[in-house]
């Protein structure tokens, strides 16, 4: 990379600014339904349980785009393919923004989720093969921090603007935004010339061997070391998502009695806490040169905060700013789970290895929206708001925390079995 001009640093520069942008309009989706959960059960006379299906429709479609994502981002490049991501969820932010039943917002929603699910792995193939290898972690971290800014905009950025402009205009501006960056990805993007300097190298171009890809993945699920990383991204980042990308804010204003401008700054710093988290204890554990203890003791106290919210105790509003914020900050624990995946795998098997794990939380989320939705009703006595909506009561909110709160709890419990890597690759073959 060292021979290319200022200009083509530039070019390369603004491409990969153009698809962080991409990226953090998919955090901001993928959390847009905690800002506004009280203007969708309005909009859609909606229970509890189907307000969690129609959020976590947007984790049922990115678990099931996981790997599938890897494969078209190295067979059709990443061109092509965020194009279509802004395609199509800028169609399905516009139904989701008119959709006039909950049928329709739901199949806006599951576009919506198709279409931002490739942003993040084309993305670490565009800083793959477009910049020098040695700068790639650190362009992650940026990146991955810089992406964070969506779920704070989908805190109280998003609540205030609802409330402006009406929920239903804002997704109608995402479907715009999504399409522009889609198109500027586009023209902005070039096919990455590593790949093809490679390929001429050895002498055939490079394609999908199915019967690699099939054993690669056989290797990682058959690794049992592979199995406790994944259990604990399933109890943190599966809880974390459930809980800030959606229940949060109504759990504040209904049990807590906050309003909403209240809850949504609490959801704000909640994911400001886990933007700064992400560098921070990435940053400590290389540093320290090990894995578990740091993912040991942050899993472990985000899973303790869960009992304060499972008493139901009233607490001052700077202790429950504090609480959130340090919250978000020991939930960015799970980030290890993905180095951790990769240091017990082949180092080829990488790509696959973090995808695994990755499903883990999403497919968890996915679960759990619905799950505490469903629990949630199960209890619920029959009150109603002025408007007509579901009112539900600080009990009804305790036995859905309830589950979220084992759940973290069995995320913790699962890095005992976590293999320290001393942060290196320790993958051994097996003796033949």
């Amino acid at each position: 990379m060292t021979d290319l001009s200022r200009q083509q640093r530039r070019h390369r520069s603004l491409a990969l600014s153009i698809v962080v942008a991409a990226y953090v309009l998919s955090f901001f989706q993928r959390f847009a339904p905690a800002g506004i959960a009280q203007d969708l059960i309005s909009a859609f006379n909606t229970t509890a349980s189907s307000l969690g299906v129609l959020a976590a429709t947007y984790f049922y479609v990115y678990t099931v785009m996981q790997v599938p994502t890897g494969i078209l981002v190295d067979t059709l490049g990443p061109r092509l393919i965020l194009l279509l991501g802004g395609l199509v969820g800028g169609v399905g932010s516009l139904l989701f923004g008119l959709a006039p039943s909950l049928d329709v917002a739901l199949l806006g929603r599951t576009l919506i989720g198709l279409g931002v699910s490739v942003t993040f792995i084309a993305m670490l193939k565009i800083i793959a093969v477009s910049f020098d290898e040695r700068r790639f972690a650190s362009l992650v971290g940026v990146s991955m921090l810089i992406g964070n800014l969506g779920s704070v905009l989908a805190g109280a950025p998003l609540s205030w603007l609802a409330q402006l402009t009406g929920w239903r205009g804002v997704f109608v501006g995402l479907a715009l935004l999504s399409l522009l960056l889609g198109i500027g990805c586009w023209y902005l993007l070039r096919e990455p010339q590593d790949d093809a300097d490679r390929s001429s190298a050895a002498g055939h171009k490079p394609r999908f061997d199915r019967t690699m890809v099939l054993s690669g993945l056989l290797a990682v699920l058959r690794n049992r070391d592979t199995w406790p990383v994944a259990c604990a991204n399933f109890g943190i980042c599966g809880s974390f998502f459930a809980f800030a990308g959606l229940w949060a804010s109504p759990f504040l204003t209904g049990v807590h009695g906050m309003t909403r401008a209240l809850a949504a700054n609490h959801v704000s710093l909640y994911f400001a806490g886990f933007a700064v988290g992400c560098v921070f204890i990435g940053t400590l554990s290389d540093r320290l040169g090990r894995r578990k203890p740091v993912l040991v003791t942050g899993s472990h106290m985000y899973a303790l905060i869960w009992l304060v919210w499972l008493s139901g105790s009233a607490l001052p509003l700077t202790l429950s700013y504090l609480l959130f914020a340090l919250m978000g900050l020991v939930t960015a624990s799970f980030t290890l789970t993905w180095a951790c995946a990769k240091e017990v795998n082949p180092p080829l098997l990488s790509g696959m290895s973090t995808s695994v794990t990755n499903m883990g939380g999403f497919l968890s989320a996915a679960i759990l929206q619905p799950l505490v939705g469903w629990v949630m009703d199960r209890t619920w006595q029959g009150g109603l708001t002025e408007n007509g909506a579901r009112l539900y009561t600080a009990a009804d909110f305790h036995a859905g925390l309830l589950l979220l709160a084992g759940t973290a709890g069995l995320g913790a419990l699962a890095t005992w079995w976590i293999r320290e890597t001393s942060c290196r690759n320790i993958w051994q073959p097996a003796a033949t």
